[in-house]
């Protein structure tokens, strides 16, 4: 294993977000022992921004070996349109940090977030999700979808965690 996406909701209700995040240091920890080394994000807002953070910290204060890659659906100024400027600058923050950062199309269009989703999946070998399967007909359900029918692990911390 060497590659990892994330999926999950834009909302995270009903759980305690410092065990979450613990959830979440241990499951990329675990998953660095197994090889894995380059991370996938989707740059959106809820799980995206926890994940990139995670891989961010973990880069930085325990010194891991990894890489944080951002697959963004498309240019910056159409994605973060209608986002508060403190969830902007977050954005921004970790779009400095990230190794590389790949747009799957210029234009917010109708299946921009699809593409993204399809991309984050083919570059990985495992995905991390935090997936309510009440809500499958979002992003994040269509996006586990496409990583079960490619056959690669799927760990879903929201199982993990209610």
């Amino acid at each position: 294993m060497k590659s990892v996406c994330f999926t999950g909701h834009r909302s995270i209700k009903g759980v305690d977000h410092h065990s979450l995040k613990i959830m979440l240091d241990n499951t990329i920890c675990a998953l660095v022992k197994k090889g894995a080394t380059e991370f996938y994000c989707g740059g959106a807002l809820g799980w995206d921004t926890i994940c990139a953070n995670m891989v961010l910290y973990l880069k930085k204060k325990k010194q891991l070996d990894i890489n944080l890659h951002l697959v963004l659906p498309c240019r910056n100024e159409d994605q973060t349109k209608k986002w508060s400027e403190e969830d902007k600058q977050t954005f921004y923050s970790i779009m400095v940090h990230a190794e590389t950062i790949e747009y799957v199309g210029s234009d917010y269009t109708k299946d921009c977030m699809k593409r993204r989703n399809a991309r984050l999946v083919e570059l990985a070998d495992c995905c991390v999700a935090f997936y309510n399967a009440a809500d499958a007909r979002s992003g994040t359900g269509q996006t586990v979808r496409i990583a079960e029918a490619k056959g690669i692990e799927i760990i879903n911390i929201y199982e993990m965690i209610k």
